[in-house]
């Protein structure tokens, strides 16, 4: 059986699938954060190989004949401790064609796109980013320079504005939902005890607080209607910067593929229809079939 292996590396888990060339599931594997940025290299590589294993299980790994991984931080790969790191690890699963590295924007538009090798991917999770994708290289990008300069509409972004309009009422003593549910979350005895208690959470706790702007939306709080509105305006100036072209729009991310508000705001602003993401991984599984179709084996491509 001729099989190819697909991987999605992100910041919080590391995803693998083995298919067939025709795209038939086989194997899955699951892993931990696999972003060579957050983590140290040989840390998201070793993540990236303990699902390959997995996945790989009950399989003969010499039937691999093209693997693609999509991963967060693909900058880092590009230094040489970062394609040692996976090198070394690569060569453990026993799979022997070399490993195929493309950005995580590369997977997540090729799961809307199918086929299409050029088009344009918007991404909202965490953080957020807007990638031109050129025969699947990543071109140009728009924001995704992280949480002080930028991310905007991301899940950071949301949760800091959900907390900076809850300081505000607490202080001119009005409620709502949104503060009612913020101030919960957050804790403090207080205006001054709810923003002291904000500037002592961690990054991740501040952007987890964006699920409770879209229940307010949901329970009719005009404030998280407003905020939503305001973050569906920023996410589609980000991909609107980009240059304009005929390709397919995808939206990819935690927020947009979960909060089907704000996706169907962000699409009102845009100038046509957009796909919704897939499954990153077995996406990129299915450009590792392209790839051998094509007679290309390279180690390292994309952004």
């Amino acid at each position: 059986m001729t099989l190819v292996i697909g991987g999605d590396c992100g910041g919080t888990s590391t995803r693998v699938v083995v298919t067939t060339l025709d795209g038939a599931v086989v194997g899955r594997g699951r892993g931990g954060p696999g972003n060579p940025v957050a983590r140290p290299p040989a840390e998201a590589a070793a993540a990236l190989v303990g699902a390959v294993r997995d996945a790989l299980a009950g399989l003969d790994p010499t039937d691999v004949v093209g693997a693609v991984v999509g991963v967060a931080g693909y900058s880092r790969l590009t230094t040489a401790e970062g394609a040692a790191a996976y090198a070394s690890a690569w060569s453990s699963t026993g799979v022997p064609v070399p490993l195929r590295t493309v950005g995580d924007a590369v997977v997540a538009y090729a799961s809307g796109a199918g086929d299409v090798p050029t088009g344009s991917v918007l991404i909202a999770g965490t953080g957020a980013i807007a990638c031109e994708i050129v025969d699947w290289t990543v071109g140009r990008r728009v924001d995704g320079i992280g949480w002080l300069l930028g991310d905007e509409g991301s899940g950071f972004w949301f949760g800091v504005a959900a907390a900076r309009h809850t300081a505000h009422a607490l202080h001119a003593g009005t409620g709502g939902a949104l503060v009612s549910s913020v101030h919960a979350a957050v804790g403090g005895t207080g205006p001054e005890g709810f923003v002291s208690a904000f500037y002592a959470l961690a990054r991740d706790k501040m952007a987890a607080l964006a699920p409770l702007v879209f229940e307010a939306v949901r329970l009719g709080d005009p404030a998280a209607a407003t905020i939503l509105e305001d973050g569906a305006d920023r996410l589609a100036a980000t991909l609107l910067a980009l240059p304009p072209g005929d390709g397919p729009i995808v939206l990819a991310g935690g927020l947009l593929i979960a909060v089907p508000e704000l996706r169907s705001a962000v699409e009102a602003r845009l100038d046509r229809t957009a796909l919704l993401a897939g499954d990153a991984a077995e996406a990129a599984a299915r450009l590792a079939a392209l790839q051998v179709d094509a007679g290309v084996l390279r180690v390292v491509e994309g952004a």
